[in-house]
């Protein structure tokens, strides 16, 4: 297989919420007109996406939704159930402990604090744990992946404890790179890179109509 852009599987995200929603309306049937009208990319960048993956589709007929939202949801490691905890329970952690989205694919089974005054306090019916109970924690509740929600000046003394640990991913909210081994993945939420690259479109509106068409 070739090498995956990560921004190609950031628009297979896109393009499973599509699909979610047409099979929702009832339609069988797209095509890759009609999902880079609704990703707001084009239809050859559609194609080029899940052609990394396979053939989806027949020429002339297009993709049947029902089909192609399966495969998505495979080839993202959607058809399983992953274990979820939260690391850094400030005002951020949380905001996201809050979040309604988790849903039957995502289960947040910990939430962590190595400040005294936080532990056994309670959001969606967890108590907030001290770091030390991490390892025992992700062992025995099947943790893969870890939402870190810390200064940027510890966050990466905390991602070496959820590595150490044994988690398999790290979905960063500190504004910090990490180093980590090759086998765990990152992915970064910096809000402040996105409201950076708004202001740089919202003053050259022509430089995003170029990246879409």
């Amino acid at each position: 297989m070739a090498k995956v852009p990560s921004a190609a599987i950031s628009r297979l995200v896109t393009y499973l919420r599509i699909l979610e929603d047409l099979e929702a309306r009832g339609i069988n049937r797209t095509s890759s007109e009609q999902l880079a009208e609704e990703a707001q990319v084009t239809a050859f960048q559609v194609r080029k996406d899940l052609s990394y993956f396979g053939s989806y589709g027949t020429r002339g007929v297009g993709y049947t939704v029902q089909i192609l939202r399966r495969e998505l949801r495979q080839i993202l490691g959607l058809n399983r159930r992953w274990g979820l905890c939260i690391v850094g329970m400030g005002r951020l952690g949380q905001a996201i402990a809050d979040y309604p989205g988790f849903s039957e694919i995502f289960e947040l089974k910990g939430l962590f604090d190595r400040d005294p005054s936080k532990v056994t306090t309670t959001f969606r019916g967890l108590s907030v744990e001290s770091m030390d109970n991490l390892p025992r924690a992700v062992a025995e509740r099947r943790i893969e992946f870890g939402l870190l929600a810390v200064p940027a000046d510890s966050a990466q003394a905390v991602a070496n404890r959820l590595v150490e640990s044994g988690i398999k991913g790290i979905l960063n909210f500190a504004p910090a790179v990490l180093e980590v081994p090759k086998e765990v993945a990152v992915e970064n939420v910096d809000f402040l890179a996105g409201l950076s690259r708004l202001s740089f479109f919202v003053l050259n509106p022509k430089w995003r109509e170029e990246m879409i068409g």
